[in-house]
């Protein structure tokens, strides 16, 4: 297991997160009540016997920095190997930052190059799964490929979100389209899990970057142009949960699969442990008349209302009589008294008023500002938000980043926006 080598892009810019990832790349955005989403991936590959890893950073990349720091958690703050965060070094032009996924490990190749690996595997930081990359590397030997991509089998509905490839019986690729609008015959999607033979790889990457057509792609130019060329490529199918939680409602939907009877993964499991940065925090304190169902609570937490179906992260404060139904909480956020939140997204450190209605009404207007985020009923309020006693906002809203109490001069309608003085809207 010596001697692999992971590069993990999470420098994405993440807009169909909306307010999450305006701050913060997307890998860095809390998930699942003490997690991020990059822990997922950084948890795959210690867990795999991977310790040398390059986490390719560019989009705000400050709280993810801050998170990763030395790689204490997952056991990567070693002096040969252990993990290095990859930033671009822009010069004199603006085409030095990271012009797509394939750019990046090209800009980057001197450590592919220092590697004596016989392969690497390219990892996406912004997706939710357990994967042992040791059945991969074992498939992709068998088949003597060039380049192994994971595939996992997406709803009919979902294919024009994906890279969709097309297969023989043992595996191999015989097309590629990236998020097809017509009708498919498969419906294997790329998980943005690629291993790749480490020399094919080099030449390659060399070989795109003299391209001035190319976007500079792995799903857009270099994937579809080796199966085009018949190099070797093959499809290992993975047969476990995964989830790309790249918009705001597969962000939710994700989250709240966690606190079913049956979750899709075992957050638990002694064998596969999910590594994070965790701070110290006192055990979480359920008062009496408290009423706690099916949620998920992380240390810190205070609650003396009601909380249903929803996940908390550390330091959250549910005051009496607030009631909390169908939403995710994140750190040292305080839901004042008697007030009431459904299916809402609250971000970081959010002071919520005494009796105010968050998700009020059954008026599904699209958001204004973002219809194409925000059109299920989710109500999303940006980090450091003050929401004032007794506000009433309504379906489809967002709340910026940051407003305070005199932001808001009457009750947010259903679809409705408030800019704080950070949106970027």
């Amino acid at each position: 297991m010596s001697g692999r080598y992971a590069f993990i892009l999470a420098g994405g810019v993440g807009s169909r997160l909306c307010l999450l990832s305006e701050r913060r790349a997307k890998p860095a955005v809390p998930f699942g009540g003490k997690y991020r989403i990059i822990d997922f991936t950084l948890s795959n590959c210690v867990n795999s016997g991977i310790f040398d890893v390059g986490v390719l950073t560019q989009y705000r990349p400050t709280s993810l920095n801050q998170h990763i720091g030395l790689g204490r958690p997952w056991d990567l703050d070693r002096t040969r190997g252990g993990i290095q965060l990859l930033q671009p070094s822009p010069g004199n032009s603006a085409s030095d930052w990271y012009q797509g996924t394939a750019d990046a490990i090209y800009q980057n190749i001197v450590h592919l190059k220092r590697r004596r690996s016989q392969e690497v595997l390219i990892l996406s930081g912004d997706h939710v799964y357990q994967m042992d990359y040791n059945v991969l590397y074992a498939f992709h030997r068998r088949n003597h490929a060039s380049l192994t991509v994971a595939v996992t089998e997406v709803p009919e509905d979902e294919v024009d979100q994906f890279g969709i490839l097309e297969t023989e019986p043992n595996g191999r690729v015989t097309a590629f389209k990236e998020k097809p609008k017509g009708p498919v015959t498969s419906r294997l999607a790329s998980m943005g899990v690629y291993l790749f033979d480490r020399d094919a790889l080099i030449r390659w990457l060399v070989e795109d970057a003299s391209m001035a057509n190319s976007s500079h792609d792995f799903g857009k130019d270099i994937l579809p142009r080796l199966v085009a060329r018949g190099e070797g490529v093959f499809a290992y199918r993975f047969p476990g949960y995964w989830q790309d939680v790249g918009t705001l409602d597969s962000y939710y939907r994700a989250n709240l699969e966690f606190v079913q009877p049956k979750p899709p993964m075992d957050l638990n499991d002694p064998e596969w442990v999910l590594h994070t940065q965790t701070a110290d925090r006192p055990p979480v304190r359920v008062e009496s008349g408290a009423r706690v169902a099916r949620s998920l609570l992380a240390n810190g937490c205070s609650v003396q209302g009601e909380v249903t179906n929803s996940v908390l992260f550390p330091g959250v404060v549910i005051e009496r009589g607030a009631v909390v139904r169908d939403s995710i909480v994140m750190h040292d956020t305080v839901v004042g008294a008697g007030s009431v939140l459904d299916k809402a997204i609250i971000d970081k450190e959010v002071r919520i008023g005494r009796g105010a209605k968050i998700g009020d009404g059954e008026d599904y207007s699209p958001n204004r500002a973002c219809p194409e985020h925000l059109s299920n009923g989710l109500v999303v309020v940006g980090k450091r938000a003050r929401l004032p006693e007794g506000l009433t906002v309504g379906r489809n809203a967002r709340i910026g980043a940051s407003v305070i109490e005199q932001d808001f001069t009457a009750p947010v309608p259903s679809g409705g926006v408030v800019d704080g003085p950070e949106s970027m809207h």
